[in-house]
């Protein structure tokens, strides 16, 4: 009876550990990357769209799980919207409504295309119309905020109808990013003028369409958007020039440098593009962080009072039109004033650059101390008491970041030291 009782014991027991083993094993297979990934799959779905001739265009709208803003996607033009595939959907994953568009005449969209045909002014004249619908139909899509709209392109088309979308539509368009193409005189006209319009510019040197590199250095310089942003994939030589896109469909060899094409050569440039418009459509719609080289006409200025004067005058404007704009990234001042003007024995300077960043930054524990070192270099105690102690009562609070550039407990430390250093010069001083 013993024995029996045993083996039923031993029995009921490998039933368990058999029980919990598969309890575990399919709780790892639910929490399993391929399993998360499943469950964020977005959902996607192919659209005819009519255009205003009666052409039927096809796209893919790839929809996130919640209401976000929208993302319209060009093809370059020996390509189709299927290259932009895997990127819609990493934006879809992020939150952003984004919508492919094959253009006329291209991949399965009916029409003749642009670059071909036998009257290519009447046949380009349909594409701000096509361009309007597909944009018309991300926005009219249930939670798409359609206010809220980035548009993407590579090549030549896909950068030029970008462009023009956004002219058309300038308070919808909130971002861009361009890859490897080309606008004209209308759109960099306007790119000149949409100071308030963050764009990301891309570009290979060994692109096969020469000169690619100075026509996106060309739309860079131009745009008047301090959040702009350059990406420059540099090669030992420039690719030799063979035929411009787009007349030349299947006479040039592709090498991975062009448009979507980089993808494969450089893995990271879709996570590149996603972040852009996480940042720019999602954390702050319409702003990007001030870039250095995009703020390079700004900061060449603060070598005098008089510049500083200047630029002070000119965030005052800006801030007018954009209450939320910044025309500068905060550590290049804190590199200027600091690194430059305050070793260089130039305290009262250093002031004036220090008191401009804290006014743009208003918010940075990091400013305030810099401003104190400089009273305190500059004989003035009372106010670099107030800055050092105002610095530590930030951090302190935990309110807001230590700066817009860095939170790091490491840079937290340094910033206390400092404060507290200069405070402790001041107590010695008496």
């Amino acid at each position: 009876m013993i024995q029996i009782q045993i083996l039923l014991g031993l029995v009921l027991l490998i039933f368990a550990v058999a029980a919990l083993r598969h309890g575990i094993n399919s709780a790892a297979a639910a929490n399993s990357p391929q399993a998360q990934q499943s469950q964020q799959q977005p959902a996607t779905r192919v659209v005819d769209l009519k255009a205003a001739d009666g052409t039927i265009l096809k796209a893919t709208y790839f929809a996130p799980a919640k209401p976000g803003p929208g993302v319209l996607l060009f093809h370059q033009s020996n390509r189709t919207r299927k290259e932009w595939g895997e990127l819609a959907g990493q934006l879809a994953a992020a939150g952003i409504n984004t919508l492919n568009l094959d253009m006329r005449g291209y991949g399965e969209s009916g029409g003749i295309p642009c670059a071909i045909s036998a009257d290519k002014s009447m046949s380009c004249n349909q594409m701000p119309s096509d361009i309007d619908i597909a944009l018309q139909y991300l926005v009219s899509q249930p939670g798409v905020k359609r206010e809220v709209i980035g548009l993407g392109g590579a090549g030549v088309f896909g950068v030029d109808y970008s462009v023009q979308a956004a002219r058309r539509h300038p308070a919808e368009a909130k971002s861009l990013a361009l890859l490897s193409g080309e606008t004209f005189l209308p759109d960099l006209q306007f790119l000149c003028q949409a100071s308030n319009l963050p764009g990301l510019f891309v570009v290979a040197d060994d692109d096969e369409y020469p000169p690619t590199v100075e026509a996106m250095e060309l739309l860079y310089i131009t745009s008047s958007n301090p959040g702009k942003k350059f990406v420059h994939y540099s090669a030992s030589h420039d690719a030799p020039w063979p035929w411009y896109e787009p007349f030349d469909i299947g006479k040039v060899p592709a090498n991975g440098a062009h448009g979507t094409d980089m993808f494969k050569v450089h893995p990271e440039l879709p996570g590149i593009i996603v972040d852009w418009f996480v940042t720019t459509l999602i954390k702050t719609p319409g702003h990007a962080p001030a870039d250095t080289l995009a703020s390079a006409a700004i900061l060449n200025q603060l070598w005098t009072s008089e510049g500083v004067a200047r630029v002070k005058q000119q965030l005052m404007e800006a801030r007018r039109r954009d209450p939320q704009v910044q025309l500068w990234p905060e550590v290049s001042l804190d590199i200027i004033g600091g690194n430059d003007h305050l070793l260089a024995g130039e305290p009262k300077l250093a002031i004036e650059v220090f008191k401009l960043n804290l006014l743009a930054y208003p918010e940075s524990a990091d400013a305030h101390e810099s401003l104190a070192e400089a009273y305190l270099a500059d004989g003035q105690k009372d106010l670099a008491r107030q800055y050092a102690e105002k610095a530590l009562a930030m951090i302190d609070s935990h309110k807001a970041p230590l700066s817009s550039w860095s939170d790091t407990e490491q840079r937290r430390g340094e910033i206390r030291r400092a404060a507290q250093g200069t405070l402790k010069k001041l107590s010695e001083s008496k």
